[in-house]
């Protein structure tokens, strides 16, 4: 079969992986071929998805000028919600019904940008009630029932990858607890990757961001092998299959990016070789989650990001408290890897090399402690909150956290072990406070 010793094939098992990915066009000036992007889609009329903050500054200021300059009808949304909700998302859907109809969409801005653009095309093309698109056992899992309207994607932090994935992330506010929408179909036309915007991010974004793709190419690599879950029939097979040899490929290099660059990037905004190495990352997280999954870590972040209290991190927005994505992912990551540690020794030291940590001298059973050293390292010299307890909880608030990330089981489900509640409470717990 051509596939690594991590394969093994076994009567019952899922024996095929699909390879999905959306054609890029990257490097510095690439925002500058938007115009043509568009025209070569055949788009006659977009709406522009943006935040008030970005868009006051360059990347979308040039978007604007190029569009009027090839006379490009568009329609400007500007109140896409940092780290959005429910609420947001409809009201996004709400602009594309009112304002269009649209034969496009384009989105410059982060995750978050990204991710609205994607639910405001999906519910202004297939209206229906909001929780029928949401991912089980949070909403209905309803599939998309067709093909959306082209979306590009025009990402202005090096993180989140969504411009390469076919996941929208939200924040449930009935419920406090963040979830999403996922399919094929959400996943953008193309994305365009401009590795200049990073250059104004602030310091705490750069971080933040960058570990998320951190814990991207991290999760996806140690996921559970794709040759771990019954046999799909075709058609059928999840959105997060599992590891598998393509993905691994994105995994590898980003790890060893991000090792290279993310301390780098953050302590020194005019070291473009490092911000950009970072932009490089992101994008090939992202293509590597998007064929594999995340797991624990992100499990785990829902509902460190759902049911946040006060805290209001710098860099952000201020007004109302917000735990960014990136944060809420890395507050559990040491925690997850020292429980993963054990389903798959090779995987978790390898992982810890790639991101610096010395494993010379490193036993099979230290995997999990020596990888989740090497990130604490990094979150403590790039100033990352030290566990859940630097973003507003403790240990009165680990039932609820855990209640939150068990209704993640799209997540926890491609863990390389089982994951239980207690688990979950288990994790957290070692979450608390890291040093």
């Amino acid at each position: 079969m051509g596939c690594c010793h991590h394969y093994q094939f076994v009567e019952g098992s899922e024996s095929i992986f699909t390879v999905d990915f959306n054609p890029i066009k990257y490097g510095p000036g690439a925002l500058e071929e938007l115009p043509f992007e568009i025209g070569t889609l055949g788009l006659s009329r977009i709406a522009l998805f943006t935040d008030s903050i970005v868009r006051k500054l360059e990347p979308v200021e040039n978007a604007i000028r190029l569009l009027r300059a090839d006379h490009i009808d568009f329609e400007i949304y500007d109140e896409v919600s940092v780290e959005p909700t429910d609420q947001s998302f409809l009201a996004a859907a709400q602009f594309a019904m009112e304002e269009g109809p649209f034969d496009g969409f384009v989105s410059i801005g982060g995750g978050s940008v990204i991710d609205t653009c994607k639910a405001a095309n999906l519910y202004s093309t297939y209206p229906a009630e909001f929780l029928e698109y949401v991912n089980a056992p949070v909403g209905e899992g309803t599939p998309i029932p067709g093909e959306l309207k082209p979306h590009i994607a025009c990402p202005t932090t090096s993180g989140t990858g969504s411009e390469c994935t076919g996941i929208a992330v939200f924040d449930l506010l009935s419920k406090q607890v963040k979830t999403g929408i996922a399919s094929a179909r959400l996943k953008p036309a193309r994305a365009v990757i401009d590795p200049l915007v990073t250059a104004s991010l602030p310091a705490n974004v750069v971080a933040a961001s960058g570990f998320d793709v951190l814990c991207h190419a991290l999760e996806s690599y140690t996921a559970k092998p794709y040759t771990k879950r019954p046999r799909s029939d075709t058609g059928v097979r999840p959105l997060s299959q599992g590891a598998n040899p393509y993905s691994d490929m994105g995994c590898r290099e980003a790890l060893r990016l991000t090792g290279e660059y993310l301390v780098r990037a953050v302590r020194d905004e005019q070291d473009d070789e490092a911000r950009h190495g970072m932009m490089l990352a992101a994008t090939l997280a992202g293509i590597a989650f998007g064929n594999s999954g995340v797991h624990i870590p992100h499990g785990m972040s829902y509902s460190v990001a759902g049911l946040v209290k006060d805290y209001c991190p710098n860099g952000y927005p201020s007004g109302h408290p917000l735990v960014p994505h990136g944060i809420s992912v890395i507050v559990n990551a040491p925690a997850a890897f020292r429980f993963t540690g054990s389903a798959n020794h090779k995987r978790h030291l390898e992982a810890g090399q790639l991101l610096g940590a010395d494993i010379d001298d490193a036993s099979p059973v230290e995997a999990g402690e020596v990888l989740s050293e090497q990130l604490e390292n990094m979150m403590r010299v790039t100033d990352m909150p030290n566990g859940i307890s630097e973003v507003g909880y403790d240990d009165t608030d680990i039932p609820d956290l855990a209640d939150g990330a068990f209704m993640q089981q799209r997540l926890l489900g491609n863990a390389p072990c089982d994951v239980t509640l207690e688990n979950l409470e288990q994790m957290y717990s070692e979450a608390i406070r890291y040093w």
